[in-house]
């Protein structure tokens, strides 16, 4: 999904990347995810059309919010949300504005964030835009009622023939021994160097996604709706429950699946996590119109960081653009914005992991995208030959820990998106046409089980043990946390073309859990 949009595309199965029809009319899409559920956060305006911009100071600071705050108002937009935190906010105007406003003092980027309108700004909405808030600031939302049409379920596991996180124990992939293997699927605590699961509960780890469905009984006790929101439009939203998956929305049952492999609770039914026992902070990114715009990451990560997590998942890459290209105003734009809230998250303790992406594709190469802008209202998808310098977001920016999947063998992938300098671990993300058996099974909306394959599945591992890194080591910094999965990886990795020392497929190595 982006790997299934999560976190990616291309041959992978399952989870399949969001397909969108190409004639798709924009108005159908706001019709239809109003009848199911209310969902659009958009009311008609007097006939005009808006897109959503991303206006960045040159300040990255609170001052700098105002700066182009003010700017954004001075040519005609309407702010609708303040990032103090990287000195940049989020407006609302007619085509035409971001040339308005670039050449203003102060003003560092603009870009638009979207290439089809909407007919108004987005509704005011009572306790939205508060980095600060927590659970309680509203009326309840209705929980997932199921699992989306297209995905089919398994039956409970049992937390049985949990091949993932057998590997996790190995990091050759060639198969744990049964020793390693039984401490590992007794939990933390159970084995020499292993956290507490006092250690492991004071550790916050992120989950922005589709949303996750915190009344499955995996992850009830998992889910901190004190650190918990949405960010589904740009705003960060903490009433209670909205957080969890939109069920008129496509796709929306991944993040509930990602949530299931970081921490997942080990109680002997369904699955286990990597690391059961962490809470999570479930951030829906998945907007009404099932995408992941970049204000939507900006406040996600702006949240998550605020929140004290110590590590990010994302497992998605950014819409509408698969590729940001540094020539292209707007794609500059995002990527400085999606930039800025990655280094404050990451200077605030968290390390931010992301999926490498399903196109199969090598990210040190030029190569091609045929999907962009994939919110486009009608029309088909002009195919872009695109170099080194552009980039997915957030997976190719510097810091980030980019994570590639491999199989049950150990080997990489088909799907998995590599490059030598471009991906930083690799670890289980299975095979689509493998079943439960060789799929990674985990968590689904209304308490079901779903087999997924991606890399999406295998950088919420590297959350997990980034979450188990934390419990051991508290007063660490994300930089030495990553390093530590890095060079515990490297320990266990013979060099050699196809072997997880192979840095092109693997980064450093296949994932091991630190201890």
């Amino acid at each position: 999904m982006a790997q299934a949009h999560p976190a990616g595309s291309g041959p992978v199965q399952v989870p399949p990347r969001r397909t969108r029809g190409p004639v798709r009319a924009l108005l159908a899409m706001l019709l239809t995810a109003l009848v199911v559920g209310g969902a659009v956060p958009y009311v008609a305006g007097p006939g005009r059309e808006y897109f959503s911009y991303l206006v960045l100071a040159e300040r990255q600071d609170a001052s700098g919010a105002a700066r182009a705050g003010a700017e954004a108002r001075a040519a005609g937009g309407q702010v609708v949300q303040e990032y103090p935190q990287i000195g940049a906010v989020l407006a609302y105007a007619a085509g035409g504005f971001a040339a308005k406003v670039r050449d203003r003092p102060g003003v560092a980027a603009v870009g638009a964030t979207r290439t089809s309108p909407v007919p108004s700004p987005p509704r005011p909405l009572d306790g939205a835009g508060d980095f600060g808030a927590g659970a309680g600031a509203g009326g309840d939302r209705a929980g997932s009622d199921g699992a989306d049409d297209a995905t089919p379920t398994v039956a409970d596991p049992g937390e049985r023939d949990a091949w993932n996180l057998a590997m996790l124990g190995s990091g050759s992939g060639g198969g744990p021994s049964a020793d390693t293997t039984a401490t590992l699927l007794r939990g933390p605590g159970a084995g020499p160097g292993a956290p507490s699961a006092d250690a492991l509960r004071r550790v916050l780890v992120a989950v922005l996604d589709s949303g996750v469905d915190d009344t499955h009984p995996d992850l009830r006790a998992a889910v901190d709706p004190k650190s918990s929101a949405s960010c589904a439009d740009g705003r960060p939203d903490a009433r209670t429950g909205a957080w969890r998956p939109d069920p008129g929305v496509g796709e929306s049952g991944h993040g509930t699946h990602v949530a299931g492999i970081v921490g997942a609770a080990r109680d002997g039914h369904g699955v286990s996590g990597v690391a059961p026992g962490a809470r999570i902070a479930a951030v829906r990114l998945l907007g009404p119109l099932g995408q992941y715009y970049a204000e939507n990451i900006v406040c996600g990560m702006l949240w998550a960081a605020d929140h004290g997590a110590k590590a990010i998942n994302n497992s998605y890459f950014a819409d509408p653009w698969k590729y940001n290209c540094p020539e292209d105003g707007d794609q500059a734009a995002l990527t400085a914005a999606v930039a800025r809230a990655v280094d404050y998250a990451r200077r605030k303790g968290a390390v931010v992991v992301a999926s490498a992406g399903n196109d199969g594709q090598d990210l040190g190469a030029a190569r091609t995208d045929d999907r962009s802008p994939n919110d486009r209202s009608s029309g088909p998808a002009r195919t872009r030959y695109v170099g080194t310098e552009c980039v997915r977001l957030p997976g190719e920016l510097p810091g980030v820990v980019t994570v590639t999947a491999v199989n049950r063998d150990g080997h990489p992938s088909a799907y998995s998106n590599f490059g030598r300098g471009k991906v930083s671990l690799a670890a289980p993300g299975g095979d689509p046409d493998g079943g439960p058996q060789g799929a990674v099974v985990s968590d689904w909306p209304g308490g079901q089980y779903a087999a997924l394959a991606g890399t999406s599945m295998a950088a919420a591992h590297v959350t997990g043990a980034v979450a188990v890194a934390a419990a051991l080591h508290p007063d660490w910094d994300s930089d030495r946390l990553a390093t530590l999965l890095a060079t515990t990886a490297a320990a266990a990795c013979p060099p050699g073309p196809y072997a997880c020392g192979d840095r092109q497929y693997y980064g450093a190595g296949t994932l091991a859990l630190p201890h």
